[in-house]
């Protein structure tokens, strides 16, 4: 009986010591870790770097505070992370950003790495951030474009390997003063910038009424609801002439032709007549603008291309060609040849 109980004893004393050798080596790997050896380390995770959709186009709907917008893009052709954002004019259309079937933007840049980026919607905008809705057409949402274009818009955009800082803006007429606005404030994410035919003295006598008016014909908005009464500062600081200092140092293409009927202006009826001269006012008053600008520029001694073409009108044809003369400086700004 004891040799009985001898055996048995020992049969457990060796269950136990397996136990405990076997709770040691699970608990060991834990341990190390936590003492801060090299079992319990694990390799570095790393997210895979996002890179832009090569080549195409594609509608994108964007959430925004004034409700979801569209906007227009053209893939880079090599999947690189720069984008040219192409601003539309004082009529801006609902359905299609005007660059997108009016001019080749897509074509001149088909082959180049650079997105472009094109937001639809914004008429008599500025694409500024407004005080309040238009209280002269209904308008049920208070404008805030620039917050659109240099927030949510890009914010989006970079879930898609576009980046916040490697973008160019340009833009016509409004869109052209709109696009030295949102770079001279937004340095960050814009690195060039170029306007056509755009208004770049608003506090020039006349040119705050003068807009007040347009705005009135494109839409019936309310130049009040946008920047205030003409003493507001945000006239100021939305007026290219007084925060021409922030340019420094900026690769800037500025434009605006002579107003006289060139090329493309060939009107065969009297509607198109009338539009006619109606483009040849309207870029008449953009080159006086630009040209107190040019001087303005040189006096700060910044530096900016100016081109003055001796025809040309208030029309896309015409932009079309600025578009594409500026289109190296784009390219060399963003590295995206």
């Amino acid at each position: 009986m004891r040799g009985g109980n001898a055996a048995s004893a020992r049969r457990v004393r060796w269950r136990r010591r397996i136990l405990r050798a076997s709770a040691v080596a699970l608990v060991a790997p834990f341990a190390a870790g936590l003492a801060g050896g090299t079992i319990a380390e694990a390799a570095p995770l790393t997210a895979p770097a996002l890179r832009a959709p090569a080549g195409g186009t594609e509608d994108l709907v964007v959430p925004s505070g004034m409700g979801p917008i569209k906007v227009q893009v053209q893939w880079a052709s090599r999947g690189g992370n720069a984008a040219l954002y192409l601003l539309d004019g004082l009529r801006a259309r609902n359905d299609r950003n005007a660059w997108s079937f009016e001019t080749d933007a897509l074509r001149q840049f088909a082959g180049d790495n650079v997105t472009l980026v094109m937001p639809v919607g914004g008429q008599s905008s500025f694409y500024s951030d407004w005080y309040a809705p238009s209280n002269l057409n209904g308008q049920n949402v208070t404008y805030k474009w620039e917050t659109f274009l240099t927030e949510e818009l890009p914010e989006f955009l970079a879930a898609r390997g576009v980046s916040k800082t490697n973008n160019a803006v340009a833009g016509l007429s409004m869109g052209g003063s709109a696009a030295l606005t949102l770079a001279a404030h937004h340095r960050d994410q814009f690195k060039s910038a170029a306007a056509y035919s755009g208004y770049l003295n608003i506090s020039a006598p006349g040119m705050r009424e003068a807009i007040r008016v347009a705005m009135l014909d494109a839409g019936r908005f309310n130049v009040d609801s946008m920047w205030g009464p003409p003493w507001s500062p945000a006239w100021l600081r939305n007026d290219p002439f007084v925060f021409a200092p922030k340019l420094k140092g900026m690769p800037l293409y500025i434009s605006a032709a002579s107003g006289l009927p060139g090329r493309y202006d060939q009107p065969n009826s009297l509607v198109g007549a009338f539009n006619t001269v109606n483009a040849m006012g309207l870029e008449a008053l953009s080159l006086v603008n630009t040209r107190a600008f040019q001087v303005r520029m040189a006096s700060l001694g910044v530096p900016a291309h100016f081109d003055f073409p001796a025809t040309g009108t208030h029309s896309w044809k015409y932009w079309e060609g600025e578009l594409a003369k500026s289109r190296p400086m784009f390219l060399d700004a963003l590295d995206a040849r």
